[in-house]
């Protein structure tokens, strides 16, 4: 037996949304998982809703813990807050699972398909997404300055074809941006003119004319667009090569709509990080609506979720893409997962984020290398909160204990 003698929520004000569990075990172990959004709506499902039936329990039936959590009597199938909260606690459980035998999570999960995989890089600044209402589709001003030589937001809305010379300078055979996001607001989304799809456009110009084709490009649509305007923004990427249009339409469960567009161009589709459970992914399958799956370890339900759901891409032969734009954690995680299934070809990251403020948060951070992420090989994630973070005066912690 390893029972579970408490469960506690950490939360920062200066990460407002993010939010950690820690699962305390009779065996002196201490597992550790995160999600993100709506941290204080997270805490209340993890303590008013799970906690009972995980203090006092078994910490080594991560399945059977996984379906009670999944199966609430509202709020599954969605990244909700009952689904997020699963998601922190299931993957503090797999921590919990590979610090008990002392081996990493990769191999609990049943081994790495591979050694190393490529990142991504995310173009986001220092802060971005890490506040309560911050916003994806900011422009970006005269008035604006770079808060570092990773502020890539910046960077790619000025000069994207310098920032793929960094890129690549690093390493990295990939990188994601959004310049269409700030033109959606004109229509709510519904439209884009043209002269509005040409300024989008002209950031993947600049890369291919600075670096041609020695690093791929991700376009990020932050499911801001109607469908008819996402196929007259995909169509108009074909030119340009670009590695996938993410979620590109409103509402990223919508399978049929998704599949209509996917017929419309021949640039890939990638998502969701939105979407929560293995069912949804296994709808998208079926409507032949993705080519590429994303899934946030924090939002879908956890690892035992995102394994199923990676096991589903396997046998719909899909390629799987990790999501990480959130938390150090969830970037551990991902990366376990993205090492474990056998159809992953990228982990996304930031690094303007990796190379500052998660430093400040956790003891490891992955090992990278070259655009590389690789093999962990310390029992567990891999990683634990920094001494002291809970007695930050800006911190809330809440426990529950038998």
């Amino acid at each position: 037996m390893s029972l579970i003698t408490a469960l506690r929520t950490i939360r920062i004000a200066e990460r407002p949304n993010l939010i950690w569990v820690e699962i305390d075990t009779d065996e002196g172990l201490t597992g550790l998982g995160e999600t993100f959004r709506g941290t204080s709506a997270v805490e209340a499902v993890v303590h008013d809703m799970l906690a009972a039936s995980l203090v006092g329990s078994d910490s080594r039936l991560i399945e059977r813990h996984s379906r009670r959590m999944l199966t609430p009597y509202v709020g599954y199938h969605a990244s909700s807050a009952e689904t997020r909260g699963a998601a922190a606690v299931d993957i503090a459980l797999w921590d919990l699972a590979g610090k008990r035998h002392g081996i990493p999570v990769h191999e609990a999960l049943g081994g790495a398909a591979r050694d190393t995989i490529a990142a991504y890089n995310t173009c986001a600044g220092y802060a971005y997404n890490s506040g309560q209402n911050q916003v994806f589709n900011r422009k970006i001003g005269a008035a604006d300055q770079a808060a570092g030589p990773y502020d890539d937001q910046i960077a790619f809305n000025r000069d994207a074809g310098a920032l793929a010379e960094s890129l690549v300078s690093e390493g990295y055979q990939a990188m994601k941006i959004w310049p269409f996001d700030i033109y959606a607001a004109a229509s709510g989304g519904q439209s884009i003119t043209l002269a509005d799809l040409k300024a989008g456009l002209e950031p993947f110009a600049q890369i291919r004319r600075a670096v041609g084709e020695k690093i791929e490009v991700m376009c990020e649509m932050h499911s801001l667009w109607s469908l008819p305007a996402a196929a007259r923004i995909c169509r108009a990427l074909e030119d340009y090569g670009v590695y996938w249009a993410e979620d590109p339409i409103c509402k990223m469960d919508d399978a049929r709509a998704l599949a209509d567009l996917r017929r419309q161009t021949a640039t890939p589709l990638c998502g969701s990080e939105t979407l929560g459970g293995a069912v949804p992914f296994r709808q998208m399958f079926e409507a032949n609506a993705l080519d590429i799956a994303m899934v946030d370890l924090g939002w879908c339900g956890g690892l035992t979720e995102a394994r199923k759901i990676a096991a589903l891409a396997e046998a719909y032969n899909k390629p799987l893409a990790p999501h990480d734009c959130t938390g150090p954690v969830a970037l551990w995680a991902g990366l376990h997962l993205a090492l474990h299934a056998p159809t992953a070809i990228y982990q996304e990251m930031v690094r303007a984020t990796i190379s500052t403020w998660y430093r400040d948060l956790v003891t490891e951070l992955p090992p990278l290398e070259q655009g590389l992420f690789g093999l962990p090989a310390a029992p567990g994630l891999g990683t634990a909160l920094m001494p002291g973070l809970r007695e930050r005066p800006d911190a809330t912690v809440r426990e529950t204990r038998a």
